[in-house]
């Protein structure tokens, strides 16, 4: 392309990512939070984010299931979004996604009941947790509770 083999690997890696990342915009178009989810999302946040940091602690969760859970505060914490906050829906939405991701494979791995057992707000905030997490299967099928 521009005859120089550095030029032209940074334009592709450059491209590569670019449309990496598009990819992903698309994809958080299609998986984001419906209606009033997102609203609920930003309600139970310090709940959530006191749940992430018991459950990081806790030694009786597996190892990978802590680790896990301090990349996800660690990325949290970092000021820099895989989409920035001020684009609108989407700005918060790749958080409260990749935070339902994490919680998914918390549950999967360790059990509704440990978090559940973790969880410091009231049963409504649990509830909504578990809706926007997409946990509400493994809730009722655990312990018979919505």
């Amino acid at each position: 392309m521009t005859g120089s083999f550095w030029w032209d690997l940074a334009i592709g890696i450059a491209a590569a990512m670019l449309l990496t990342w598009i990819c992903l915009v698309v994809a958080l178009l299609v998986v984001r939070p419906r209606g009033d989810l997102l609203r609920e999302a930003l309600r139970i946040l310090p709940d959530v984010i006191r749940l992430l940091r018991r459950l990081a602690a806790d030694k009786t969760m597996p190892r990978g299931v802590r680790i896990r859970l301090g990349l996800l505060m660690v990325y949290l914490a970092l000021p820099i979004d895989l989409v920035p906050d001020f684009i609108p829906v989407l700005g918060y939405a790749d958080d409260a996604i990749i935070v339902a991701a994490a919680l998914r494979s918390v549950v999967r791995r360790a059990g509704i009941d440990a978090v559940r057992a973790q969880w410091p707000g009231t049963e409504d905030g649990f509830a909504a947790l578990a809706l926007i997490a997409g946990l509400d299967r493994s809730v009722s099928r655990g312990t018979g509770r919505p």
